[in-house]
């Protein structure tokens, strides 16, 4: 069978996906290595696509404040497990056991969401892109700053 007559010079162009057309006319810009670019960038989502200047600004600030809502939800749970420590202290001692089961299921529920939320913190950082970056790390600063008076510097685990 001669294939002489079809067109195969789009296999040797990477960038044109081989001539699939995927509906649009810029697709997300995935980079595995550091860089400033923010053409056709995409932040953990497809949905999340920077396209202009303005749509990179909002991003870099809804960024910041993501990272400082985590420090705030790590200041939430501080205060619940004292506020639950507290309790364990007024409370009869036949209730005690009760109070620590429930608090334990709750904490356990706060735990799974810290770790998604720092997990997904970790997805937007691993854009490797250098505005995305400084923005993770203001907003944990800043959230840090806010939220974290009464908070060691150090941290038990470093996921974001």
């Amino acid at each position: 069978m001669d294939h002489s007559s079809h067109d195969h010079h789009h296999m040797m162009d990477p960038s044109s996906h081989g001539g699939m057309d995927h509906g649009s006319g810029s697709m997300c810009n995935m980079n595995m290595l550091f860089t400033w670019d923010t053409t056709n960038l995409c932040i953990v989502f497809r949905q999340w696509h920077i396209t202009t200047s303005l749509s990179l600004i909002v991003s870099l600030v809804a960024i910041v404040l993501i990272c400082a809502g985590y420090e705030a939800l790590r200041e939430g749970i501080r205060r619940y497990e004292a506020m639950v420590f507290k309790r364990l202290d007024t409370a009869p001692r036949q209730n005690r056991e009760q109070v620590t089961r429930r608090a334990h299921v709750t904490k356990a529920a706060l735990y799974a969401m810290q770790n998604f939320y720092a997990f997904m913190i970790m997805l937007i950082f691993m854009t490797y892109n250098g505005w995305v970056m400084i923005a993770v790390s203001v907003g944990a600063g800043l959230g840090y700053l806010i939220f974290g008076e009464s908070t060691p510097v150090t941290k038990e685990t470093a996921c974001h």
